[in-house]
């Protein structure tokens, strides 16, 4: 509940903001949240984990990008901005005094280690686990060839001598 009130007013901050690198941030952090909240739904952060990794590789591309792009603009905190984060505060000291509402939704979320374990071990049992192996190794050689293939030197992010 916490989580959802917090995201809904992250949104609303994110239309109050001009500067691409504070969207960029506010982007992040709803990110963030949304792992969050669907990772308590279920029993597993793995897919969650996954997700969030690959929005932070794109968020670092379109954070070199903009920030070549934009870099001698300075960042400034406009009124609209000021008053939609004291209201996100006001509001998230409010919600967290409130009680729980319903203690049959609290139990969804308490899981025990065992249950986990149960879940995950399905991924590394025979047959899938020899499949998981060759795809990490799949991905780990591919890192390598990409890697020795480029060239940092005649890339789009090259210093300047």
């Amino acid at each position: 509940m916490k989580l959802l009130t917090m995201s809904t007013l992250s949104g609303m901050a994110f239309t109050q903001m001009n500067h691409p690198l504070a969207m960029g941030m506010m982007l992040l952090l709803q990110t963030a949240m949304m792992c969050l909240i669907s990772g308590l739904m279920h029993q597993s952060f793995w897919f969650q984990y996954i997700l969030f990794m690959v929005f932070i590789g794109g968020m670092l591309v379109l954070f070199i990008y903009v920030a070549s792009l934009a870099s001698n603009e300075m960042f400034s905190m406009s009124t609209k901005m000021m008053m939609t984060l004291m209201g996100m505060m006001t509001a998230s000291t409010m919600i967290k005094n409130q009680p729980i509402l319903n203690s049959s939704d609290s139990t969804m979320y308490n899981t025990t280690s065992d249950e986990i374990i149960l879940m995950t071990s399905k991924l590394y049992n025979q047959p899938s686990g020899t499949l998981t192996i060759l795809a990490a190794l799949y991905l780990l050689m591919t890192l390598v060839v990409v890697v020795k293939i480029t060239n940092v030197s005649k890339g789009p992010l090259r210093q300047s001598t």
